[in-house]
């Protein structure tokens, strides 16, 4: 089977673009600190690794098997992130400043669950309202959305938070109560 040449090609290229999207995802939950699932991934990669890299060095002389290995890893770093982003883990911090001060939106985004920390701010143009809205990933584009919708040229910056300690939203997304929050809470 392996002696026809585009078997082959397939294969090596298959192998390499599980193997990539597996070190993908392997690093980011190595990065989200996601310690024996990323383990328990690194384990399967290398045996993929192994095994794909000693059909392209069993085949030296076979160009086509080195370009499948190279356009394998290429193709599995898109399929590795794509997963990733179906994923969407972790949380993001997104910081907003609205045009108007409306103290409707804060009470809006906490009524669906986002933690929403709100305050007065004053930019050249005039009042503004600042606001720090935690969510997770999952969530980020529909947040972003909901923003948008309210103040179409709101000031919106998003980041990653590296830990997040305190307040009642990480009480309630340790119960599981995230997005079921009521408003007479």
């Amino acid at each position: 089977m392996l002696e026809n040449g585009l078997v082959m090609i397939t294969i090596i290229l298959v192998i390499n673009i599980v193997y990539v999207s597996f070190f993908t995802i392997r690093m980011i939950l190595t990065l989200k600190g996601q310690r024996y699932m990323a383990a328990s991934i690194s384990t399967v990669e290398v045996v993929i690794y192994v095994v794909g890299l000693g059909l392209v060095l069993d085949n030296l002389d076979q160009i086509q098997n080195l370009i499948a290995y190279a356009a394998g890893y290429g193709i599995g770093v898109i399929v590795g992130m794509k997963i990733e982003d179906k994923l969407a883990l972790g949380y993001i911090m997104v910081n907003v400043i609205t045009k108007e001060y409306d103290r409707d939106l804060p009470k809006t985004l906490r009524g669906q669950g986002y933690g929403v920390t709100s305050w007065a701010a004053h930019g050249l143009e005039g009042d503004r309202m600042a606001m720090q809205i935690l969510t997770p990933r999952k969530f980020e584009l529909k947040l972003y959305d909901q923003i948008k919708e309210q103040d179409p040229k709101a000031f919106i910056i998003a980041y990653e938070p590296k830990s997040i300690h305190g307040g009642f939203w990480v009480k309630n997304v340790r119960k599981g109560n995230l997005f079921k929050y009521e408003k007479n809470q």
